[in-house]
């Protein structure tokens, strides 16, 4: 598996930690529609949240929140329709951002969590 692969999947398995800490009720990874993507499909109250997870090297002056752009944003929103649609879902949908820090090593530093970090362009 490529570095990047690698350290994309420890901040996914530290973000799903980080919010079943925070008592969200994490239901899939990685879940596919068609050919869009959903990180991490979560549950926390009566809400079915969306997450996207960014990881990023510490030290490299970028955070991850430059990879939430326009069209990210605009995919993650078509994913989400198609999730809830494809499943019949009765839930209100809440899109939250996870941008995880690590060391060289892989270990994480840092965990931001920006909970309902956008709401769907109209």
């Amino acid at each position: 598996m490529a570095r990047h692969n690698t350290l994309g999947k420890i901040g996914e398995d530290a973000a799903c930690s980080y919010l079943a800490a925070k008592g969200y009720a994490i239901m899939e990874r990685n879940a596919r529609v068609g050919h869009l993507e959903i990180d991490i499909v979560a549950m926390v109250g009566p809400r079915l949240v969306c997450a996207e997870v960014k990881t990023r090297t510490a030290g490299t002056g970028f955070s991850g929140i430059e990879g939430i752009t326009k069209a990210k944003i605009k995919s993650l929103v078509r994913a989400a329709d198609a999730y809830v649609k494809s499943r019949n879902l009765p839930f209100e949908v809440q899109f939250d951002i996870l941008l995880v820090s690590a060391n060289d090593d892989g270990e994480i530093i840092e965990i931001e969590h920006i909970p309902d970090a956008f709401y769907p362009p109209f």
